[in-house]
């Protein structure tokens, strides 16, 4: 069975750049991701959008949304940025799609040392694979449940 990875962007797929001290999108390293880590999964991975979370509109969540309804895919990762995954996870889930979708990203970006970006992306492989129906967020080594969930900003985790 194929998995359909959709990417949004986030901070997994952000570069550091080192004139402006920004981070910003270049190209997505999720096939890179897939590759080092030795994925054997049937994954397909199409790239939606590349915008950080926080400038996420409701439009884009509807593009998001159709997309999913439109897939043949039952079991659906989507990279998302950590800022508002939470809300984008139960907008999903009030739609109640037959299919298994689990969000997950980072907090440090995949191009920078010590990301957990690798670990995040892994996690959500084996989730989606495991889990039953609905919607769900895997990341630092914990899966939750949409709807249950929030971003402890102050010290980045979930």
């Amino acid at each position: 069975m194929t998995i359909e990875l959709i990417t949004t962007g986030g901070t997994i797929d952000k570069i550091y750049q080192p004139t402006t001290g920004e981070l910003t999108f270049d190209k997505s390293f999720l096939p890179e991701m897939l590759s080092r880590g030795n994925s054997l999964a049937d994954i397909q991975i199409n790239h939606l959008m590349a915008i950080d979370s926080l400038d996420m509109t409701e439009t884009d969540r509807v593009i998001l949304l159709q997309h999913i309804q439109q897939s043949k895919a039952k079991q659906i990762i989507i990279t998302h940025g950590t800022d508002t995954m939470p809300e984008t996870a139960t907008i999903l889930m009030q739609e109640n799609l037959d299919k298994t979708i689990v969000l997950t990203g980072a907090m440090i970006p995949y191009s920078i040392n010590n990301s957990d970006a690798l670990f995040n992306l892994g996690g959500a492989v084996l989730s989606v694979q495991l889990l039953p129906v609905g919607v769900y967020i895997s990341i630092n080594g914990k899966t939750f449940n949409a709807g249950n969930v929030q971003k402890k900003k102050t010290k980045r985790f979930f």
